[in-house]
C-alpha cells in the first residue's frame, strides 16, 4: 500500500504526457522537507498508485515567475522536460500566474505563452551536437545523431515502418550504452513524411520505457531532421500518443537559435494523497 503523503496534486497532460504537479510557490511545503524522490517513486507507479510520467514541483523562484523541478518515476530530477514544462505553464495560467511567463529550470529560464490550452514554450538553445554517431547495437551499426535540448536524446531516422519498430529494446540498449555513461541518454525514432513533417517514438530514461511523447524530445528529432535537410521550420511532428505538436527553430551556421515547442496541455482532475 502507498504512504499517505498529506499533499493536494494536479493531474495534467500534454500529448499523452501525463505529470503529478504539486504546487509549492508559496513555500507552505518547505517545513516538511518531502523527499520528492520517493515520492515520485510512489506516486508515479501505474496501477498501485496515481501514475505519471513524472512529478513537476513548482517553487517560488527568485529570476523568473516560478521555478519548476522534474523528477521522474525512478526518482531522479532532470535539468528540463518540454511536456511537463507546458503542464506546469497551463497550470500557471489557470491559477493566475499569467499568460506571459517566464519558469526557473535546470537547463536554464524558459518562457511560454498560453493561449486557452495551446502553449507555445521557448526552449533553451540545444548545445553538444553530434552528427553521424554509428553506436554499436547488439551486432549492428546503428547510424544515429546526438543533441542536448535540455537533456540528452539520440535520434536515429528509420527507414523500415516506424509502427513495427522495436523502440523498447533498441531505446534501452542506446540508453544505457556506454557512450553515454554514466547519465544515459534518451532515443528517439523518427520518419520523414515531407519537408514539414514527421513522426517519432522516443525511449525516455528515468521512467525506462517508450512513453506516448517527449516534449524534448520531440524538439531533438525535428532540428536532426532540419540538420540533416529532411524539414525545414516549422516542422509538424506526429507522436505515439497521435497528438501534433510543432517545433520552430532557425538554423544559423553552427548555431541553432529560437526555438519553440507548441502544443496543448489541459489538467485532468485533482486529488489528495
Amino acid at each position: 500500500m502507498m504512504k499517505k503523503y498529506d499533499l493536494v496534486f494536479t493531474k495534467a497532460v500534454a500529448s499523452g504526457n501525463d505529470f503529478i504537479i504539486i504546487d509549492n510557490k508559496s513555500g507552505e511545503l518547505d517545513c516538511r522537507e518531502l523527499d520528492y524522490s520517493q515520492i515520485a517513486r510512489d506516486m508515479c507507479s501505474r496501477r498501485l498508485a496515481i501514475g505519471a510520467d513524472g512529478v513537476l514541483v513548482l517553487e517560488n523562484s527568485s529570476v523568473a515567475d516560478f521555478r519548476m523541478r522534474i523528477i521522474n518515476p525512478d526518482g531522479s530530477e532532470v535539468d528540463m522536460c518540454g511536456n511537463g514544462a507546458r503542464c506546469s505553464a497551463y497550470y500557471a495560467s489557470i491559477n493566475g500566474w499569467g499568460q506571459e511567463l517566464s519558469f526557473e529550470t535546470r537547463a536554464g529560464v524558459i518562457s511560454a505563452v498560453v493561449t486557452g490550452e495551446m502553449i507555445k514554450l521557448k526552449m533553451s538553445d540545444p548545445k553538444d551536437k553530434k552528427i553521424n554517431l554509428n553506436l554499436g547495437i547488439g551486432h549492428n551499426m546503428l547510424v544515429s545523431h546526438f543533441i542536448n535540448t535540455g537533456v540528452p536524446h539520440v535520434v536515429h531516422v528509420v527507414e523500415e515502418d516506424l509502427d513495427t519498430y522495436n523502440v523498447k529494446e533498441i531505446g534501452r540498449l542506446i540508453r544505457e550504452h556506454q557512450f553515454f555513461s554514466p547519465e544515459g541518454t534518451n532515443a528517439n525514432f523518427v520518419k520523414p513524411i515531407d519537408k514539414t513533417s514527421a513522426v517519432l517514438r522516443t525511449y525516455e530514461r528515468g521512467v525506462e520505457d517508450e512513453t506516448l511523447a517527449c516534449g524534448t524530445g520531440t524538439t531533438a528529432s525535428a532540428i536532426i531532421l532540419g540538420l540533416l535537410g529532411y524539414v525545414s521550420s516549422p516542422v509538424k511532428m506526429q507522436t505515439k500518443s497521435g497528438e501534433v505538436l510543432t517545433v520552430y527553430y532557425e538554423i544559423k551556421g553552427d548555431k541553432i537559435l529560437n526555438v519553440y515547442l507548441e502544443g496543448t496541455a489541459e489538467i485532468v482532475f485533482e486529488g489528495k494523497i
